[in-house]
């Protein structure tokens, strides 16, 4: 199993995400301040980034590893506004596990499409991956997605994910980590996004409760 949470220490200071296996607690981060340095995801697919949308932004090609696949459930609702939202998060979570494979925690792609608290946490995430000498594979799946915009411009995206078929691997041995299905094998987000001056909605917080009632089976 493999996923993205946050550490209580995260309250304090900045999101710090971190690898676990099935364990997991519900935790939070605040966007409300600006972190110098940081301001710079129901087809499975597991080929480049869709077809650009015709929004003239310059986007980073986003790829994900060979193996790996993720499931958007909506990846588009009847509001165009909506979509761009869940759009650009989806393309998020890609660049997480595309800067996974590359070995690469600061990729273009993720700053592209995080600031902040969530920036610096995916970096560090990432970072895990990297010592510990591992990538991911399998498929996670993305559903309840649900946006809500606050009056203040930004955005509230909730999701659940399902990792009940999503693991870690050795790149050198090629070795796959898997973990039992659980209750843990399901995670709910609450996530925070902001739209840029080039119209890109960033990431720029999420909090997890792993094991969560609202997206059991």
């Amino acid at each position: 199993m493999r996923t993205r949470t946050t550490t209580a220490a995260a309250l304090l200071t900045t999101a710090t995400l971190f690898l676990s296996a099935c364990g997991g607690s519900s935790d939070g981060s605040s966007d409300k301040d600006v972190i110098e340095g940081a301001d710079t995801s129901t087809t499975p697919s597991a080929s480049p980034t869709p077809t650009a949308p015709a929004d003239g932004i310059d986007r980073p090609r986003v790829k994900l590893p060979a193996g790996d696949i993720m499931v958007f459930d909506p990846e588009t609702t009847g509001d165009s506004r909506t979509n761009a939202v869940l759009r650009d998060n989806a393309e998020y979570l890609r660049a997480i596990d595309e800067a996974i494979d590359d070995q690469n925690p600061k990729s273009e792609a993720l700053s592209f499409y995080s600031k902040d608290a969530s920036y610096l946490a995916s970096v560090e995430w990432v970072g895990g991956f990297v010592k510990d000498g591992n990538t991911v594979t399998g498929t996670v799946r993305y559903f309840d997605r649900k946006v809500a915009f606050s009056k203040d411009g930004s955005a509230g995206l909730t999701y659940c994910a399902d990792e009940s078929k999503g693991f870690t691997k050795d790149i050198k041995t090629g070795k796959v980590d898997v973990t039992p299905v659980s209750k843990n094998s399901y995670v709910f987000y609450n996530e925070r996004l902001r739209k840029n001056k080039a119209g890109v909605w960033q990431t720029t917080m999420s909090s997890s409760e792993r094991g969560s009632e609202v997206c059991q089976p």
